[in-house]
């Protein structure tokens, strides 16, 4: 990292970054078992002529198998995408205007638990409504620079991609009875802006430009600065409004292209290595759920680890971490029994 060469370029230093960043856990959790394992052993060759080594070789012991467990999930091979900010959006499903209300809460919910973690956001998109919910939602989430892969704004929300369901009284509900309605999160790690993993042909870009919709200013209904640009070889479309002129959108609208076809390119490989690792539900149906969040008993269920706990406002609230740490565990514990298979 140090070599001139790589120091001057910012696609190599990034990826030696990464890198360097996820051996450096590895070294550091064995260095930590190497020096238990040296203590507890100095300590049981003295317990027989001193009592204070075996009371010492003792108090090492769990230590030392701590330090070993973690040791071998630090060897796990990791998400190499971990370590990535990432791009979220969140869509209104089944429900009307409650789906609505409850993505507006789900987005104020990612918001506080990025503020919570110490990453920065951005505001991509927002397609709101009059009760102040979201119809859709393109947020950004960084770290604030170079973090182990573990830290990586990816290696925590890619658990959150799924339908997302809310049993609660609708503030539209006169006769008070609870409904259930649903919303989507779709995530996908961000790809660098030089990435060499993806190219895009111009020639493979459809661009259409249209007047924005929407609060946003005076330019809006105005000038024609919002952008949908589709990929033709794959399909998929990207709208962008919220930024003030039509470059700005086009800029934005190729940076999450970008990172869909990053995150497309990723899903084919692991695919055809026949490991996929967590599909995302891209349905919005409200059967095909990843979470329910139940407010008459305060409730929120994890329906992929069975996790549940009785906190529902603090979640939405953004302590979220015990809900993820649920699906970190249920990860990390499938991917050591095929390693050991």
């Amino acid at each position: 990292m140090s070599q001139p060469d790589v120091a001057s370029d910012p696609t190599k230093i990034r990826k030696l970054g990464r890198r360097h960043a996820a051996l450096g856990s590895i070294v550091s959790a064995y260095e930590k078992w190497h020096s238990l394992a040296d203590d507890y052993e100095a300590a049981v060759e003295l317990s027989s002529e001193d009592a204070d080594f075996a009371a010492e070789a003792k108090r090492l012991e769990p230590q030392v198998s701590g330090a070993e467990e973690a040791l071998r999930v630090a060897l796990i091979p990791r998400d190499p995408d971990d370590a990535r900010d990432t791009i979220m959006e969140i869509k209104a499903g089944a429900g009307g205007d409650e789906a609505a209300l409850f993505a507006g809460d789900l987005l104020r919910m990612y918001l506080r638990y990025a503020e919570k973690r110490g990453w920065s956001t951005e505001m991509m998109s927002e397609n709101g409504t009059e009760l102040g919910g979201i119809k859709d939602a393109q947020i950004a989430f960084r770290t604030k620079g170079s973090v182990a892969p573990q830290d990586g704004v990816w290696a925590s929300l890619k658990y959150e991609g799924g339908v997302h369901r809310v049993q609660r009284i609708p503030v539209t509900e006169s006769q008070g009875r609870i409904q259930t309605s649903a919303a989507g999160v779709i995530v996908f790690p961000e790809a660098d802006d030089d990435d060499d993993e993806i190219q895009i042909d111009p020639k493979d870009l459809k661009i259409d430009i249209f007047m924005s919709s929407g609060p946003g200013g005076q330019s809006v209904n105005t000038t024609y600065s919002a952008v949908r640009m589709t990929h033709i070889p794959t399909g998929i479309v990207v709208s962008m409004q919220d930024e003030k002129s039509q470059i700005q959108n086009r800029a934005a609208a190729l940076r999450v292209l970008k990172s869909r076809l990053l995150a497309l390119k990723h899903e084919q490989e692991e695919a055809e290595a026949a490991d996929m690792r967590h599909s995302q539900v891209r349905s919005l149906d409200r059967s095909e759920r990843i979470r329910t969040y139940n407010f008459p008993e305060n409730r929120i269920v994890d329906h992929r680890t069975n996790y549940k706990a009785y906190n529902l406002d603090a979640v939405l609230d953004g302590d979220l971490q015990a809900v993820i740490d649920s699906d970190i565990q249920a990860d990390e514990a499938e991917r050591l029994s095929r390693q050991q298979a």
